[in-house]
């Protein structure tokens, strides 16, 4: 006869992604950890395999806590281990040397960076902003959030890191975005938030025809020039300003590229609308987001994002509907948008003729 235990509906089950789920920021600190600890640097500077000794020596941290994190990280399928004469030694896999180190030619180190520092400790009060439906800045950080971008950019440092952040995920989907659209009609363009430039680099890339202005904050610009703008182009210029606020030089396009998803729709719509203003007829403007299925059954990242909003921000992501509603309100016709396969998407809407 069957044990009580044997016949139970549950029995043989293994909650096997609920505890994915569980330990998932266990994978992400791991992942942080080897970042900042340069890791992957000193693996890729070495040329060769390394032992943990060498590695813990390099880094400067102790030879137990490095044994434990390279071995993680090979769990991870992040680095990989060799064996010879029962000694062990670990490399980076080409994929972590691509994107992990810093000097990788498509570096994702400085988003890591931001999400570990900053993001991180802002979804430590992801209850609160859910209770409360506001951003958790004051209690992360102990700045008032009255002002986002005063408390984004908190000081210079946390200024650069965004930056920072923002070139690496456009050196991977920037040109997704700008060519899920033929851009080439329009030559005169104007990225509104376009912060150090890096979606303005691959724009210029894509449609060598093209002038590209970033109109933003002063202390953004300024940043910008210090620190990433670089001689060679010069078909991108700068221009100072709040753009819920001064005036919008004229242009063919507008591009608006990870700004809405800061926003509520009041705010959205009366941005958008400054841009119909500004914009020459028969021109558009083109939205950067990451789009949500219409029916909110995915994607995953996308509504991963829209939480991050809500500890961070004003705003939210949408679907395509729901900025394509958003850009009539403000005039906008013909109205489509495409996705990427990759983490954002692309809206266009005209103005017309």
């Amino acid at each position: 006869m069957d044990s009580p235990e044997a016949s139970s509906p549950d029995a043989g089950r293994y909650p096997r992604k609920i505890l994915e789920y569980m330990e998932g920021f266990l994978v992400s600190k791991t992942l942080f950890t080897a970042c900042e600890l340069g890791v992957f640097d000193v693996l890729l500077g070495a040329g060769r395999p390394l032992s943990a000794d060498d590695v813990s020596q390099a880094v400067g941290a102790s030879l137990d806590g490095t044994q434990r994190l390279l071995a993680a990280c090979c769990g991870l399928q992040l680095l990989e281990t060799h064996q010879q004469n029962g000694r062990v030694s670990y490399s980076n896999t080409e994929e972590t040397s691509l994107y992990l180190t810093r000097s990788g030619p498509a570096t994702l180190y400085h988003s890591i960076q931001y999400s570990s520092r900053t993001i991180y400790l802002c979804w430590h009060y992801l209850t609160d902003a859910v209770r409360e439906g506001r951003n958790q800045y004051e209690k992360a950080f102990g700045v008032s959030s009255k002002d986002l971008f005063q408390a984004l950019y908190r000081s210079d440092e946390e200024m650069v890191k965004f930056m920072q952040l923002m070139n690496s995920i456009w050196n991977i989907c920037g040109r997704d975005v700008l060519t899920a659209f033929d851009l080439s009609p329009f030559k005169v363009i104007c990225d509104l938030g376009g912060c150090s430039g890096a979606l303005a680099r691959q724009c210029t890339s894509a449609y060598p025809e093209c002038a590209v202005t970033i109109f933003d904050l002063p202390k953004v610009v300024q940043t910008s020039r210090e620190h990433f703008v670089k001689e060679a182009d010069h078909k991108i210029s700068f221009i100072e300003g709040d753009f819920f606020k001064d005036p919008l030089l004229e242009a063919d396009l507008y591009i608006l590229a990870r700004i809405l998803h800061d926003w509520t729709d009041e705010r959205c719509v009366e941005l958008l609308s400054r841009v119909h203003k500004a914009c020459k007829p028969g021109g558009a403007v083109l939205l950067v987001e990451a789009l949500l299925y219409e029916d909110s059954s995915g994607p995953l990242t996308a509504q991963l994002y829209s939480l991050n909003m809500l500890v961070q921000t004003e705003g939210r992501e949408r679907t395509g509907a729901q900025y394509s509603a958003l850009l009539a309100a403000a005039g906008f016709t013909d109205i489509q948008y495409r996705l990427t396969g990759k983490i954002y998407d692309a809206v266009l809407g005209f103005k017309e003729k």
